[in-house]
């Protein structure tokens, strides 16, 4: 399984540097094959390639957009499953998760694109009835798209799409960790007819790739997808030349349940909510506040989760969770485990080492911390993990106030049956995302969150603004 070209220019080429990593499987701990890694080089010309191409793709009507998105979305379609069983490779997604909300993510993205594009005013008059002075919004220009590993096909789509919606151009830089279904993904754009030079996607790791990409020169937006370290320093690399950044960073969302609801059915949602994709999702409640009255029975139903879920190969239909992405993403969540012990927090489901018959792999214990307090570091640092750490409260007040205190602001739960709680809960929680009673948002509303989740939003025609400027002009010609 070698991957050795880079799209550019509209054309597959080969790397101009000759560094190299190997591909590695999440559920076996064994090379795959191998992956060609960028240059400065490499980003110097796939930007170039993008820097010409506006020139032209920046000029066309909105209506030539959508019909090259409405082509991606056919060929998508139609190579989903492929598309599917590339991220249960190089992710370890369950076959089952991939085939489902992971390739589904993507395709739900790309056809909203469709419709949110019918719902902004590209050129319209500044107040009613003024027919002197127009709004007009055009592209950004050259856009570097930086995406993680974790929900590849989504925060690809969320970034690509949005950007030729507006009529960008744009250099993809995927996860390392998440190669092929990149690769699939450039196929499809290929096929669909982008034209060339509008996208260009180039291999590399963020040191080299990301960064040369976020400091050149002729790249007007940035838009990323990782780690708040990461975030903070695209922010100093982008600042030499005033770039817009987008950034979608880390979470540690709390779910907070109350006593009047279904306790059993809020904490076994949020369980399972946590350990899909082996809970390496930054919107995930990896905090669980129950009110004190709910809280043991709470608990014993969390623990049931985590002992019930089947683990094991990601290519069996019976599994649940599957591994985490590599060996360091492993570690370190086992080196967080321990913390949690250490700490006194109470183990009641999991603990570390690989469940029992996985001898290989990247394989977590689906684990559940009780007793938590929210100065612990399991309930401060984003473990990226399938480990839920669990604390009691005793009012409405102190739950909101613990779900605030941390640094993050990306997603939050809240599970009551009492409306107008859920309402002013809802607007006292300092989150860019609130779901309540287990609801899910639906495909165009706006991804983002406050303090270090991040900056700006994706998706929907939020998504699409990011990679828009406003143009002002006075004394417009009557028509």
């Amino acid at each position: 399984m070698t991957t050795d070209q880079f799209y550019i220019d509209g054309r597959w080429v080969a790397p101009l540097g000759t560094e190299t990593m190997a591909i590695m499987s999440p559920a076996t701990g064994q090379a795959l094959g191998q992956l060609s890694l960028g240059s400065k080089d490499d980003v110097d010309r796939a930007v170039a390639a993008a820097t010409r191409a506006f020139t032209t793709w920046g000029q066309t009507s909105p209506r030539e957009r959508c019909a090259l998105l409405e082509r991606i979305v056919k060929v998508y379609t139609r190579r989903r499953d492929e598309i599917a069983e590339a991220m249960r490779i190089e992710m370890g997604a369950p076959i089952g998760l991939a085939r489902g909300a992971q390739s589904g993510a993507g395709l739900g993205h790309l056809r909203d694109f469709v419709h949110a594009m019918q719902k902004i005013e590209w050129e319209a008059p500044l107040a009613p009835g003024d027919t002197a002075n127009r709004i007009v919004m055009e592209p950004k220009g050259v856009a570097a798209l930086i995406t993680p590993w974790n929900w590849p096909m989504n925060q690809i789509t969320l970034k690509v799409g949005a950007a030729l919606a507006a009529g960008c151009t744009m250099v993809l830089k995927p996860s390392e960790l998440a190669p092929l279904s990149a690769e699939l993904f450039s196929q499809i754009l290929d096929e669909a007819g982008v034209p060339a030079g509008v996208y260009n996607m180039v291999h590399g790791t963020g040191p080299l790739v990301g960064e040369a990409l976020c400091a050149h020169p002729d790249v007007d937006v940035i838009s990323l997808t990782g780690s708040t370290r990461a975030g903070t320093a695209v922010l100093k690399t982008a600042a030499d030349n005033i770039k817009r950044v987008g950034l979608e960073l880390g979470g540690k969302g709390a779910a907070i349940i109350f006593a009047d609801t279904d306790v059993e059915q809020a904490a076994a949602g949020t369980a399972r909510a946590l350990f899909q994709n082996s809970g390496q999702s930054c919107n995930a409640p990896a905090r669980m506040l129950v009110e004190r009255a709910a809280y043991d029975r709470a608990v014993e139903v969390a623990a049931e989760v985590a002992r019930s879920v089947t683990v094991g190969d990601p290519a069996s239909d019976a599994t649940q969770v599957g591994p985490v992405v590599s060996a360091a993403q492993y570690e370190r969540i086992e080196a967080l485990i321990e913390v949690g012990m250490s700490e006194g927090a109470r183990l009641v489901a999991g603990g570390p080492g690989r469940p029992d018959g996985l001898k290989s792999g990247y394989y977590v214990r689906p684990t559940v911390f009780a007793d938590a307090t929210n100065a612990m570091t399991i309930a401060r640092e984003e473990i990226f993990g399938p480990v839920l750490t669990i604390m009691p409260f005793d009012t409405e007040a102190e739950a909101v106030s613990i779900s605030n205190d941390s640094v993050y602001g990306l997603a939050a739960y809240v599970w009551t049956t009492d409306g107008e709680r859920a309402r002013r809960i809802a607007r006292r929680l300092r989150s860019g995302m609130v779901r309540l009673n287990g609801t899910d948002l639906p495909f165009g509303s706006p991804f983002g969150g406050f303090g270090q989740s991040g900056i700006g939003r994706e998706g929907g025609v939020w998504g699409i603004e990011e990679f828009l400027e406003v143009k002002a002009v006075s004394g417009w010609p009557p028509e």
